[in-house]
């Protein structure tokens, strides 16, 4: 009897060595495993990230396996932490894209990443991969599980300069959804642009985006997540695979900028965790919002700051279509084993 691809993806043991480059956009990390992986069975990214997540899993549930094994020692302690994000390279869906990739993070697997998807242009042009000037951009075509995107790295002088995340269409599906909170009924708008976000302004509920009121910001992003679980407004037409609340934002208004709009957000995702970037995707979500609003035309500008500073600026083009730029930066390579005496070799989080 042949095993299923899925059985055979769990039956698969551990690599013995996992290596992986790490780099950082706008702070959140982003640590890339391109080599030492068991084999993922699917002819798309989409199939390869459900086989990841297994029969009868979802994607902040997924089931054991090798794979996964994978995933849990580079994201847990003490190899990693809970705010870890990587992704596993994969081939493309075909000959259009240069790779594709399945982004993960804590509580498993996610569509969309913009932050991911600047530091993979990134490291495909520092790698070789894919052939860049150095003086002019580069275009890296990846596959993810929401669909096809690029980054376009920037070069001057030989460096990288900054990169330009183009997302899969952004869409809004429902505005002002009351939502009841611990602090109060937040007025939440929700977008799709990759993954499903929901958006609301943190003085609404009293409060603002800071490093002080990031625990309530944290626990209200948890309670909105909750809240909307079953939400029509957060399926996809696509299926159960792009459906559900990824991220919650909560944002505060800054004073616009001659190019357009400013904000301020704090993405609160998986089971409490904390973009330290703007979040691109989110971006892509809060763009296509503030088009619907017209606070917004084509070619106009958002600069999107994070809860640490650091800033993305979004571009709306147009029928759905957002850019997203940044900049990442190589913090590392490491080559991860576990000592097979080491009791806490699987790793754990706190």
């Amino acid at each position: 009897m042949t095993a299923s691809p899925s059985a055979t993806a769990a039956t698969q043991a551990r690599p013995a060595v996992v290596r992986t480059t790490d780099y950082h956009t706008a702070g959140e990390p982003f640590r890339i495993v391109s080599e030492d992986l068991p084999a993922i069975p699917g002819d798309t990214v989409a199939e390869r990230c459900a086989t990841a997540i297994g029969p009868g899993g979802s994607g902040t549930a997924p089931r054991r396996g090798a794979l996964d094994d994978v995933r849990r020692m580079l994201v847990q302690e003490p190899r990693g932490h809970a705010g870890m994000y990587g992704g596993f390279v994969v081939p493309a869906d075909d000959d259009g894209a240069h790779f594709g990739v399945l982004f993960w993070h804590k509580d498993g697997y996610s569509t969309a990443c913009g932050h991911g998807t600047m530091a993979l242009g990134a490291w495909a042009v520092d790698s070789g991969r894919v052939a860049a000037p150095a003086d002019g951009d580069a275009e890296v075509r990846i596959d993810v599980p929401s669909g096809r995107v690029t980054a376009t790295v920037h070069r001057a002088e030989g460096h990288t300069t900054g990169i330009t995340f183009r997302n899969v269409a952004a869409r809004v599906a429902a505005r002002k959804v009351p939502v009841a909170t611990s602090v109060g009924i937040a007025e939440v708008d929700i977008a799709h642009a990759g993954a499903c976000y929901a958006s609301v302004a943190a003085r609404d509920l009293g409060l603002a985006v800071t490093r002080e009121d990031l625990p309530a910001l944290t626990r209200a992003g948890l309670e909105i997540r909750t809240a909307l679980a079953s939400h029509p407004a957060t399926w996809h037409p696509d299926g159960p695979l792009l459906s559900g609340v990824y991220g919650v934002i909560l944002y505060e208004e800054l004073p616009d900028t001659p190019l357009g709009a400013h904000q301020r957000n704090v993405t609160v995702f998986a089971d409490g965790q904390i973009d330290r970037s703007p979040c691109g995707s989110g971006t892509s979500a809060r763009l296509a919002l503030l088009a619907e609003d017209g606070r917004l035309g084509p070619g106009e500008d958002l600069l999107h700051e994070s809860v640490v500073g650091t800033v993305f600026t979004g571009r709306w083009k147009g029928e759905g279509v957002t850019e997203v730029t940044g900049t990442a930066y190589r913090t590392g390579e490491h080559a991860f084993s576990v000592d097979a005496h080491d009791a806490l070799g699987a790793g754990f989080l706190l």
